[in-house]
């Protein structure tokens, strides 16, 4: 699981019995509960994100034992009123909102200007038992480099994403990272403010972090028994 802070791996570390213990990577730290998960805290924005998954991927492809599945999880604003404040999402679609250029009609992703991608799709099925375990509503995911602070912005990235539940900074960055080395991925946000101006008074990061243990307790066996030939 790659999360962008301590904070949020140690929520999901608390779903497991075990504490873990640490293994030291170059530019990544990972820290493996029991013999299932390895949890890292990849850090905040899709480049260092990806930076970081990919080390962790790396290293495990050149030990023999490559992952088939990376989560990336963590809060997030959730769009109002499809993701209210502590809420659950999962990503259907993990897509880069701010990949490309303004011109003089609007925002063009990348992909119409002829390369790259801006969508990563996790495995159907596994989004479909995932959000059955958990209860989590489903829905596009956006990735930003820069967080949505007025009601302008969320507008327009509503606009241009109608299916958009959440907004965060790594999902993207992990997708990709995790698409190089041929694994699948999955991102569970638990929604901590609504997207939009900024009024940290009303952040509830405690209650999501919280939010994000207990789903994890019940994400757990639905991870466990997904393989590969289930995409």
């Amino acid at each position: 699981m790659a999360t962008a802070v301590p904070a949020e791996r140690d929520a999901v570390a608390r779903a497991f019995p075990e504490p873990g213990r640490e293994t030291r990577l170059p530019g990544a730290v990972l820290r493996r509960t029991g013999e299932a998960y390895d949890l890292l805290a990849a850090g905040v924005g899709p480049a260092l994100a990806a930076a970081s998954t990919a080390s962790a991927l790396t290293a495990a492809a050149l030990g023999g034992a490559p992952y088939a599945l990376v989560v990336s999880a963590g809060i997030a604003g959730g769009f109002a009123p499809g993701a209210p404040v502590g809420s659950l999402v999962l990503a259907d679609e993990i897509t880069a909102a701010d990949l490309g250029a303004e011109t003089a009609d609007g925002f063009l992703p990348v992909t119409e200007l002829g390369f790259g991608t801006v969508t990563h799709r996790p495995p159907a099925s596994l989004v479909r038992e995932a959000a059955t375990a958990t209860g989590a509503r489903t829905g596009t995911v956006l990735t930003v480099s820069t967080v949505t602070g007025t009601a302008a912005r969320a507008a327009a990235l509503r606009r241009r994403h109608p299916r958009a539940l959440a907004e965060a900074m790594e999902g993207f960055g992990v997708a990709e990272a995790a698409a190089a080395h041929g694994a699948a991925v999955l991102e569970i946000r638990a929604v901590s403010n609504p997207v939009g101006p900024r009024d940290r008074a009303a952040w509830r990061i405690g209650d999501a972090l919280t939010a994000l243990t207990t789903a994890f307790g019940k994400l757990a066996p639905v991870l466990e028994s997904w393989t590969p030939h289930d995409q």
